[in-house]
């Protein structure tokens, strides 16, 4: 029944007209507050839906996000699930931007199970080319794109003030005599695709609380919160830059 609303609201949205016998998979994004981020997530939906997307938009919203905006998503053919929100333990570090420690949030959408595969995507993202197919990608893995160091959000960090890049390692060697060991991949948490567990989501919730916070909440080394997603894959940039992201005055 679950699936037949799903393809439902997203025949009505607009969205490409589901196959005959299609895996349940949808696109998740996250919200929280009352400030203007719902017109950014109006924005993704609008996106997918002109590139004729064939899986629905599902919007995981915290408790304080207001009718209002709600309402408006619907109506852009958005699926509203409320999650409760998610805290570190203790917050022993300063987050680069103050509204980070919401986004560990995003565990909740571990437990989203009624969907075999999702693809996450931040609500400042516009997709103007059809991704669908990343949905295809092999089982098993947890995909994520690898964080870029050169912002200045990473001006505390070693990796930055060397100019070290972990997509181009061998571009500015890593001084391990200074340093140590070369640090482990970091992935940025605003595109991933992953398949929703019970099981996961309760290991991924146990080790927040023994993991100490990072700057960038849940952008951290996958080797630590993220242990128990022990496949984890990088995504080909050749998908990445079918979207943008809109950060500030810059995009990338």
């Amino acid at each position: 029944m679950a699936l037949e609303i799903v393809e439902k609201e997203a025949m009505v949205a607009g969205y490409g007209k589901p196959a005959a016998a299609p895996l349940p998979r949808a696109y998740v994004t996250f919200l929280a507050g009352d400030g203007d981020y719902w017109k950014g997530v109006v924005g993704l939906a609008k996106g997918l839906r002109k590139v004729k997307s064939a899986y629905p938009l599902v919007v995981a919203v915290l408790p304080d996000v207001p009718e209002g905006h709600r309402l408006i998503l619907r109506s852009q053919g958005c699926l509203i699930r409320e999650i409760e929100p998610v805290y570190p333990p203790t917050n022993q570090t300063q987050f680069a931007m103050a509204y980070y420690v919401i986004n560990y949030s995003k565990l909740r959408i571990w437990e989203f199970v009624e969907y075999q595969k999702i693809m996450y995507l931040d609500g400042d993202i516009q997709v103007y080319d059809n991704i669908d197919h990343l949905f295809d990608l092999p089982d098993g893995h947890f995909y994520a794109v690898m964080d870029c160091f050169c912002e200045k959000t990473w001006s505390h960090s070693p990796q930055y003030q060397i100019g070290y890049c972990q997509q181009c390692p061998d571009k500015v060697s890593w001084p391990e005599d200074k340093f140590g060991p070369p640090p482990a991949l970091y992935f940025n948490a605003g595109m991933f695709v992953h398949e929703p567990s019970l099981d996961t989501a309760k290991s991924l919730l146990k080790a927040l609380k023994s993991t100490p916070p990072t700057p960038f909440a849940e952008q951290v080394n996958p080797t630590v919160l993220f242990r128990p997603l022990d496949k984890f894959q990088g995504v080909f940039w050749e998908s990445v830059l079918k979207f943008i992201v809109f950060l500030g005055c810059r995009t990338f």
